[in-house]
Formats: C-alpha cells, structure tokens, sequence
C-alpha cells in the first residue's frame, strides 16, 4: 500500500471518510416548522417529561461516540489527538457499514486521564454508547473502569476487549480440534498493553488457570518480584517463574499470543512449544511469525493473525459493530463480561456451521468446513450480526442490564432488514478474484489511471494486468505519477513479435468480411483490436477496454474479433447498481436495441448466470407498463412471452412477468394482487423491453437515485470482454478488471475447446439466427 494512495483515498471528493446524513425531508416550509421551530418543541417537552423518549425522537440510540486522546494510535503511538482523527473516522465507518450505526468521532486534546473522563461523562445525553479507542495503557484501564463505574451507557474500549473476544473463540475451537483442556494448556503471551492484558483476562474467564499464563513484556517474563517497568495490571499476572524470556517461556507452551512486534517469535521457539501447538500472532500489519514460516518447522500447528491474506483472521471488526448492536437495541447500561462471554462463544459456535456457498464465494472459495484453517467466521460473513447481536442483547437481558427487552423472532427479523445482503459484494468479488487470479490486458496502457490501477491490482492478487502501449511512453507516465511497474507486463501493439501471428488470426476471422492482410496488419496497432485477439488466440483471459472512448469504439472491434458465444448467439450489456441495501443487476442496457422475444429471454438467462457467478441467487422481472396481461400491447406481450421461453429451458428459475418496475420490489403487493407469482422476494435481476427503457433506467438510478454503476458487463460473449466508462475512475477499473477475472474463473472448456460462460449450456441456451445487432446498431445503440 503506498502512501500516495492512502492520501488519495482519503482526500478524494469530500474530504475524510464519514458525514452527516439528514433521515427526514426538509423540501418546504411545513418541513422547516416541524424540524425545528416551532414543531421541534413538541419532542422537547416530551423527553423533559420522560427522559426516556429520547430513543423515541432523537438518534440517541442508534449513537456511539468514538472518543480517544491520540495517546497510541495504531502502531504510531503518541501522535496526538488531531493526527488519529483519520483512525477514528474509519472507525465510524466500520460502525455503519457492518451494523448501521452512526458515530460521532471525537478527539479529545488531552493526555489527562482525568479529563478524557469528564469529557465522556458530558457525552452521556447525547449519545447510546461510547467507544474508547487508542489510548495508552495503563491509562486506557482507568478510564473504562471509571466511566463504566459513573455512567448509565455502554462504554466499551476496543482496542482491549475486541482482541480478546475474537481470539478467545478462536481458543475455544483450537483446543477442540486439538483435543486439548482449556484448564490444562499453557498460554504464553508476548505483549503486556490494553490488549494482552484484557485477552489474558478473558482466557481466564473462560477457563484458562491464571497460574499457566506467563506474559512477556519488553523487559521479559513478568514475575513476582520484578521491580521494573511494572504496574497493578501486569501485577495480576506475575507468576513465580524461573523463567526471564520469552525463548524461556515458550518451551512445551501449548498456546502462543503475539500482541507485541513482528518477528517477536522465531522458528526455534515453534519448534520448541508442546504438540500440537497454538499460535495467534496478532501484531499488525506484520506478525510475530508468518504462517509459513511456522510450517517450516511444525506440520501440527494451528495459526491464527490479524491479516486478511491467511486463514483465520482475527479482525476486531467481528466484535465491536456487532456488541454495540446488541446492546444499544436493548438500551443496556454497560456492556459486562456476560455480553463479552456472549459474544465470544457465539463466534465460537457459528465457525461451526455450515458455511452458505454464497459467504464461501465471497472469499473465492468451493467450500469452507469447521477446522484448522477456519476456526472463526470471515469478517465479511453477514450471519455475524445475526450471531453475535442477539446473543449480546439477550445476555443483557438475562444480566438485569437492559432497560428494553425485545422478542427473539422480530429481532433477528429486524437485523436481517437493517442491513440487507448488499454489504461487502464487491469485496467479495475481489477475494474471488484474488484466489485464481487471471491474465487481463488493457488497450489504454497509457492511461494514468489505467496505470495507478494496475499496479492496485497487482498489490492486491487480484489480476495479473497487460499494458498496451509504448513502453517508454508507459514508463514515463508512471515516474510522473509514482506508479511502480513491478509485476506489469508492458506489450507494445506496435513491435510485438507476436504481429505477424495476430495478423493472420484477424485475417483469418475478417477475410469474408471484406478485410485484407494488409487491412489486418493495420489494425492491430489499435490496442482494442490488438487485445481482443490476445484474448482470442489464447494469450490473454480477458480484456479491459473503453477508457477515454465511445462504447462502440470497444465493443465493435471485440465482436469483430472474438464474437458471441457460439451457444448463446447474443451479446447483451448488463449494469450491477449497487444501492445502500441491496443490489440489482439492469439489462439489456448497452447493445440489443429491440431485441425479440427469444433474445429478451437469452438475455434474462445471461443475466441470471452471471448473477449467481457473483454468489447471488438470481430474481428476475421481465419489467413492462403492464401487470400479467392488463393491458394488451405488443411490448407488454413479448416480455411474456420471454418468460415463457425461460421456463422452457430453465425451470428452476425464478422468474416472473410481465410486471412494473415497482411490483417488481413491492413483496407485499406482489403476494395480494398476485398470489400467483414466482416472485417471493424482490427482484435483483431487471430485464428490459428495448435498449431504450434499460439504458435510461440504469442512468436514472444512477444519478437520481444515488446507485453506484459497475460496468457495463458483457454477457454473451465467447471470452470475458468488459467495457469501462470514459470518465471511470481507478476504482472503477480495480473493479472492472475483478469481474473480468471472476468472468474468465467460471468459464468451462467444452469438448470443443470454447469457453461456455457459467448457467449457460447448450441444452439451456436459446437459439437466435442471427446476432440482434451487427456492430453498426450496437455502435449507435451503445453510446454511454
């Protein structure tokens, strides 16, 4: 990760990383009288006479405020109130994103205790819940013990009790798999701050003897009667010990902790730990040891670290969106070791469940199965909340410290609607991506943002990317932009050896279509035609294009020269619109201009096979003016018709229609008026009557309806051709070139040695005569 990315990220449009977002409509002046005065005194008087009304009229209860002093930040330490600001507003992101809570941040410009807990006490009519975040230990201890003993509002520090909660599920499940007695084992820790402290604590509440933890500090074991570099909260775990370090403490360990330092722990010290060993190296970024270097010296090892690029993460973002969900729902008065305990053996348990193929999928993975290198759910594994939430409310409840009590039903029921399925699906689409990583080559090499794009991709696994241009001209605009080339392939369309290979490839395809050798030989020094026959001919999975250019431009070289697929017959544009709680998928929006029927339908099982690719269970609405048959028109009766036809050839489909575009996402409506539908959820697949309708809608919704476009995604097509927006951002092609990749990962050799896109076969693809459009049509149908 560079430093001029993470500036970039940061100060992109708005600056930072959180706002405020109005939840009422303010859009005449009835609306300004009841939002403020006169109509605001009304909720004043009320919570003057019942205090409790609060959670009623104002966002008090779904409010946490993040509050820290910059005392120890990360692993930049003292910096200063100010400078961790950028940390505690990604906090706040996090709250939002994983459990729709808002957040205040609040930097506290002192590094005395006691005024960070005058500060927070202040706080307590304005907001549900504190979070105490980065700040240094033994301080940190004071100040929750302090508000949590004066306030009647769930304070909670992270950087203690995350860490804790995560790994101590993580302890529970390794010592099953072991077959190892939590009140046996041998915990040595490494690190003596907030976090260590608090982890050995939990471990103790769950089992662990306080007697077979030994901790290590900088100075080394801490032991009865060691003078220095102590304090009452390291006191409660000296031990008396003939050993001084940590080589000492860790032989016939049966766990290792690492909070401290990367290569804190070496290979002699794995190699001298009990059988069957286990090790969470948690420094971050870099741990104590790195998996692989543990299986270097022990085959019996279970390894856990706090990084997303290894099995078993221990991520913090688990614990704290998910404690405060609960909590605030039930309007606890403190969060005490019971919701802890709660929420430790909720991950515990559901590790050991079967793990849905669509969160298996989100990780780039077939299966996932209870064991070794799955101890603890994904952090992206929306069941967490459904998990962790409840759990904490009614540990609440049963404690006596909930002031609301909720039914079990309706309040899962509430978490499932709070946040949808949206969360996390493009993340998910790039940790696919990332697990097969597949040759994806970009016409525009020249391109900044092309080229800062490139080397993210490379950064995170997610392709291996081939840059079109001229070399030294790429190099050039790299220097300029700071954009390293390592792991780039550059390919100049211009000198390629490959030329005269290509050439006679295009010839080939184009011969009886009115092209020339020579005309052949012309073209390919356009990277578009160039790159389309990389990707034919076998050198390349997939191609990137469309940067700086018309959509035609794109698409009429890559059907030229690669085509639709010899089943399917039809190319077809679709949309992902991602919304704040749900996703839909939009087509046909950029080629077909009047498809038929019969195309409208190849279409909807296009569509319906790349949106199960992306781990969604496809719904689809053939979206007309009309209802199931109310009114009589041509239009109306060829969508249909479509329908139909699907049913035909793929009856485990949902699909449905004709319908209007809000029956489409109206269940209530849907199950009423027409109890006959196969509809039972809301649609997240939109097929259209004509390009007319698809592509108005998709800009519609995005630019009025505030949906984030990625696309277009062809479908249809004989390999993975993907088109970008002129103005995309780099954003924009990270994510473009992980569904190319995703696209070319799902494709299956027939016997015939072509690619098959998934959900399509031959016995359910259907027959068209003849392409929808030739490129002429699709040029001036597919102007974005």
């Amino acid at each position: 990760m560079k430093r001029e990315d993470a500036l970039e990220y940061h100060a992109r449009g708005r600056p930072g990383k959180i706002a405020v977002v109005p939840t009422k409509p303010l859009a005449n002046q009835r609306d300004l009288a009841l939002a403020y005065s006169p109509g605001v005194a009304e909720p004043c008087r009320e919570i003057e006479a019942n205090p409790d009304t609060a959670y009623q009229y104002t966002a008090r209860g779904n409010l946490v405020a993040v509050v820290t002093n910059g005392t120890a930040v990360l692993g930049l330490g003292n910096i200063g109130a100010l400078a961790g600001k950028p940390v505690m507003e990604g906090k706040g992101n996090l709250f939002k994103q994983f459990a729709d809570i808002d957040v205040f941040d609040l930097e506290v410009g002192s590094e005395r205790p006691e005024d960070v807990i005058r500060f927070c006490q202040l706080l307590e009519p304005t907001v549900g819940g504190i979070n105490l975040e980065d700040i240094r230990a033994p301080e940190c201890f004071h100040i929750e013990e302090e508000l949590r003993r004066t306030m009647n509002i769930p304070v909670f520090h992270d950087d203690q009790h995350g860490t804790a909660i995560i790994s101590g599920a993580a302890l529970l499940n390794a010592l099953e798999i072991v077959g190892k007695d939590i009140a046996k084992v041998r915990v040595v820790f490494s690190g003596a701050g907030a976090a260590a402290i608090s982890t050995a604590e939990h471990y103790v509440q769950l089992g662990v003897k306080r007697e077979h933890i030994l901790m290590c500090d900088r100075t080394g074991v801490i032991y009865k009667g060691r003078a220095g570099d102590m304090d009452r909260y390291k006191a409660r775990f000296a031990v008396d010990t003939p050993h001084r370090t940590l080589a000492d403490a860790i032989r016939g360990a049966d766990v290792f902790v690492g909070l401290s330092a990367a290569g804190a722990l070496s290979g002699d010290m794995v190699r001298a730990m009990g059988p069957k060993p286990i090790i969470f190296a948690l420094a971050n970024p870099n741990p104590e040891i790195l998996p692989h270097e543990v299986r270097a010296v022990r085959d019996d090892a279970i390894v856990a670290t706090g990084r997303s690029d290894y099995p078993n993460q221990i991520n913090n973002v688990l614990c704290f969106p998910f404690i405060f969900r609960g909590a605030l729902d039930v309007r606890a008065t403190t969060i005490n070791e019971e919701m802890k305990m709660a929420a430790t053996r909720a991950l515990a348990a559901l590790a050991k469940e079967d793990v849905p193929d669509s969160v298996a999928q989100l990780y780039g993975l077939t299966s996932v199965k209870f064991g070794p290198d799955y101890l603890i759910p994904f952090p992206f594994d929306p069941r967490a909340l459904l998990w962790v939430a409840p759990a904490v409310a009614w540990a609440a409840i049963a404690t006596g410290v909930a002031r609301l009590a909720v039914d079990r039903e309706e309040y899962r029921e509430s978490l499932e609607h709070r946040l949808g399925r949206v969360r996390g699906i493009m993340r998910g689409i790039i940790n696919r991506a990332q697990a097969d990583p597949k040759r994806v080559v970009f016409p525009e090499g020249e391109d900044p943002r092309i080229l800062k794009a490139a080397q993210i991709i490379v950064d995170e696994g997610i392709a291996q990317p081939i840059l079109l241009g001229r070399p030294p001209r790429v190099r050039e605009i790299a220097a300029k932009h700071g954009v390293s080339l390592d792991g780039i392939e550059l390919v100049d369309p211009g000198t390629s050896p490959n030329r005269d290979r290509y050439a006679a490839f295009l010839f080939e395809c184009r011969q009886r279509k009115g092209l020339s050798l020579a005309e052949a030989e012309q073209r390919l020094y356009k990277g578009v035609y160039f790159g389309s026959v990389m990707v034919a001919i076998g050198d390349a999975d997939a191609i990137v294009g469309g940067i700086g250019k018309h959509y035609p431009e794109t698409v009429r070289p890559a059907l030229e020269v690669i085509g639709a697929h010899h089943v399917t017959r039809l190319a077809s544009g679709m949309y992902m619109l991602v919304f704040e709680k749900h996703v839909v998928f939009c087509g046909d929006t950029t080629v077909n201009i009047d498809p038929t029927a019969e195309q409208v339908a190849q279409i909807a099982i296009s569509a319906a096979g790349l949106v199960a690719n992306f781990g969604q269970v496809p719904r689809v609405a053939m979206v007309s003016f009309s209802n199931f048959g109310s009114v009589k028109h041509p239009q109306a009766q060829k969508m249909a018709e479509a329908v139909r036809i699907v049913r035909e050839r793929r009856p485990a489909l949902i699909v449905d229609g004709e319908m209007q575009a809000d029956v489409a996402f109206d269940q209530i409506e849907l199950a009423a008026r027409y109890p006959f539908a196969r509809l039972k959820e809301p649609a997240n697949i939109l097929i259209f009557p004509n390009l007319s309708a698809g592509n108005i809608a998709y800009k519609l919704l995005t630019k009025l309806g505030g949906a984030t476009a990625v696309g277009p995604i062809l479908a249809g097509m004989a390999h993975p051709v993907h088109v970008l927006e002129q103005n995309a951002d780099v954003q924009d092609v990270v994510n473009m070139a992980a569904v190319a990749v995703i696209d070319a990962q799902w494709r299956v050799r027939t016997t015939s040695g072509s690619y098959v896109p998934v959900g399509t076969t031959a016995e359910t693809a259907v027959p068209s005569p003849t392409p929808a459009n030739p490129p002429t049509a699709t040029a001036s149908a597919g102007s974005r």
